[in-house]
């Protein structure tokens, strides 16, 4: 485990330390012992949220902007908001977008039984089996997307445990899941902005190239 001081890892986000004592009170960040952070939580932190200095979307924002990608109306939006995002998003280069986008949903991390595992994909929309489409193999992990209030039923029916390094990922949105599910079926967008937070390198690569071409094709 590669290790920062509370003081790099400010320095890194560019947030003060008391930010930092703060994240890891949250689960956002993890420290294995008093005054060192967890380089690896800090770099996913950082591929999730950038910096305090960039711009983030609202929700309905947010998923206005994977609908917009995946070729959606995203009616939830008034015609002068969707004409404003559609301009936005031509000028934003793939890097960009993903730290903008990051509050369609409260990403948290937990370990489970293998066992468990196939159940619970089927009870969450899955964003992990296109992952073939954007030129990755299959995977055994779990990620996607769950509302809110799901949430807290699911971690108890398949007896998950907060964990950072976990192999399961829920998405907790307020968002209409419904709407989210429509999504997740329509195109990669919302997979390859899911594979972009990734802090694995063939993952991350193939989540921006995907979002890329998506950005392609609305200038084009």
């Amino acid at each position: 485990m590669s290790l920062l001081t509370t003081h790099g890892a400010a320095r890194r986000l560019e947030v003060s330390t008391r930010q930092i004592q703060h994240l890891v009170a949250q689960g956002k960040l993890a420290s294995p012992a008093r005054g060192v952070i967890d380089t690896d939580s800090v770099d996913r932190f950082l591929a999730t949220h950038g910096t305090e200095r960039q711009r983030v979307w609202s929700e309905a924002t947010a998923w206005g902007a994977v609908a917009i990608l995946s070729g959606r109306p995203a009616s939830w939006l008034g015609e002068s908001q969707r004409s404003r995002l559609k301009g936005r998003l031509r000028g934003l280069a793939a890097t960009e977008m993903v730290p903008r986008a990051r509050d369609r949903a409260d990403v948290m991390r937990y370990a489970g039984h293998s066992a468990a595992l196939a159940r619970l994909r089927d009870a969450i929309v899955d964003t992990s089996r296109a992952a073939d489409r954007l030129g990755l193999a299959g995977t055994n992990n779990v990620d996607g997307y769950v509302s809110t209030e799901q949430r807290a039923q699911l971690v108890t029916k398949f007896a998950l445990t907060p964990d950072i390094t976990g192999r399961i990922t829920l998405r907790c949105t307020t968002f209409p899941i419904t709407t989210v599910r429509d999504l997740a079926d329509t195109g990669v967008a919302l997979a390859a902005l899911d594979l972009a937070e990734s802090l694995d390198v063939r993952e991350r690569r193939a989540g921006l190239d995907g979002l890329t071409a998506a950005l392609e094709r609305l200038r084009a």
